[in-house]
């Protein structure tokens, strides 16, 4: 027997909705996005900005808009610069004249190391290094240590030996003595070409270069302080110890 179940009638709101479409799955229409309003202008050409602020002077461009001249007087500062070495205090000549001056040891030039500077100390340490790898030691940290005590060491005796008439100050001490390292780097370049097995050529070859770098330092140290001439003796010691210090490196 079956039973019959009365559905009550469904009734939708009123208001002027469709009511055979609900308000939940309603679709909108998408808007454009937003635009500022463009100004008038003659042409539709793309002005050009001006970065001087205030007193800058502009010219009328081809394109219409303004070209400022900022560009061209920043063009212009640019030439007026001094190159990027001088800046640095790297001077490639200044240091050409130093180190030709090395190269006679019987007259050294004096004059050419009273402005001293330390780029060609470390362009002919790195050159040392250099040397040495090729020779198969890597000793950059040894050769470096080993030329900041020697200048210590020279600028403690010198002082110490002119007593109150020394000037000679630590910049200068450390400018002399890496550029009489010239020598010694010559004598690294040559011994790469020399057999291991033949060491008494190697050793009168590095005393002679020994020397070489002894009388330079020591006649610039004389030349560029006072108070050294009289001690000469003592001084020309200590540059003796320090090269043939570093001649050992090359040799061993």
């Amino acid at each position: 027997m079956t039973k019959e179940f009365t559905v009550p009638p469904v009734v939708f709101p009123s208001g002027g909705v469709n009511p055979t479409a609900g308000n939940i799955n309603q679709r909108r229409v998408p808007t454009a996005p937003f635009q500022p309003p463009r100004p008038p202008s003659s042409s539709s050409a793309i002005p050009f900005m001006s970065f001087d602020i205030g007193s800058a002077t502009s010219s009328s461009g081809p394109f219409g808009g303004s070209i400022s001249t900022s560009a061209a007087s920043g063009s212009a500062s640019f030439d007026d610069e001094e190159p990027l070495l001088d800046e640095l205090g790297i001077h490639p000549e200044q240091i050409w004249n130093k180190t030709r001056s090395i190269l006679n040891p019987f007259r050294v030039n004096p004059t050419a190391h009273k402005d001293s500077d330390l780029s060609g100390p470390i362009f002919l340490y790195l050159s040392l290094c250099l040397f040495q790898l090729l020779a198969g030691k890597i000793q950059f940290g040894v050769i470096l240590g080993w030329i900041v005590v020697s200048s210590i060491f020279l600028y403690i005796v010198f002082n110490m030996l002119a007593g109150r008439n020394g000037n000679l100050d630590l910049h200068t001490c450390t400018s002399v003595v890496g550029y009489c390292m010239l020598p010694v780097v010559i004598l690294s370049a040559v011994s790469l070409f020399i057999p291991q097995g033949s060491s008494v050529p190697r050793y009168v070859m590095a005393g002679v270069f020994v020397v070489w770098a002894t009388r330079s330092c020591t006649n610039l140290m004389v030349a560029l302080a006072d108070g050294g001439e009289e001690h000469r003796g003592l001084i020309s010691y200590a540059c003796f110890l320090i090269y043939t210090l570093f001649s050992l490196l090359v040799i061993f």
